[in-house]
C-alpha cells in the first residue's frame, strides 16, 4: 500500500524557517515527479513546488521563488520542502504528492498527481 507522510510542520513566526519532509513508502517512486502544494481555508489547493524524478529540475510557484527549496533524496524516497523567510499568507496545510507518470518532467497541475500525503499544518504568526 502506497503511503505518504508529511512532517516538519508547525507554528513559526513571520520571517522564521521550517523544513517539511515527506516520506514515501510501500513503493519506490526514484522514476516518478514529486510536488508539494498547499490549501488555505476557503481556498483551493495550489501548487507550491516540484522537481522531476532525479530532481534536476525544479519549478516554483512565483509566490514562493527565492524562499522555498524543494529537493528530494530517492535514496530515501523522500521529498523535502525548505521554507524561509515565511509570512502569513503561507500558512496552510501543505501536502506532498507523486505524480501519476514518469518521464523527465515537472508537473504543476494537481491532477497530475495520483497519491497524497495527509498533510502537515503550517501556520506563521504576524
Amino acid at each position: 500500500q502506497v503511503q505518504l507522510v508529511e512532517s516538519g510542520g508547525g507554528l513559526v513566526q513571520a520571517g522564521g524557517s521550517l523544513r517539511l519532509s515527506c516520506a514515501a513508502s510501500g513503493r519506490t517512486f526514484s522514476t516518478y515527479a514529486m510536488g508539494w502544494f498547499r490549501q488555505a481555508p476557503g481556498k483551493e489547493r495550489e501548487f507550491v513546488a516540484g522537481l522531476n524524478w532525479s530532481g534536476g529540475r525544479v519549478t516554483y510557484a512565483d509566490s514562493v521563488k527565492g524562499r522555498f527549496t524543494v529537493s528530494r533524496d530517492s535514496v530515501k524516497n523522500t521529498v523535502y520542502l525548505q521554507m524561509n523567510s515565511l509570512n502569513a499568507a503561507d500558512t496552510a496545510v501543505y501536502y506532498c504528492a507523486v505524480s501519476q507518470w514518469t518521464g523527465d518532467v515537472v508537473f504543476t497541475h494537481r491532477h497530475a498527481y495520483a497519491y497524497w500525503g495527509q498533510g502537515t499544518q503550517v501556520t506563521v504568526s504576524p
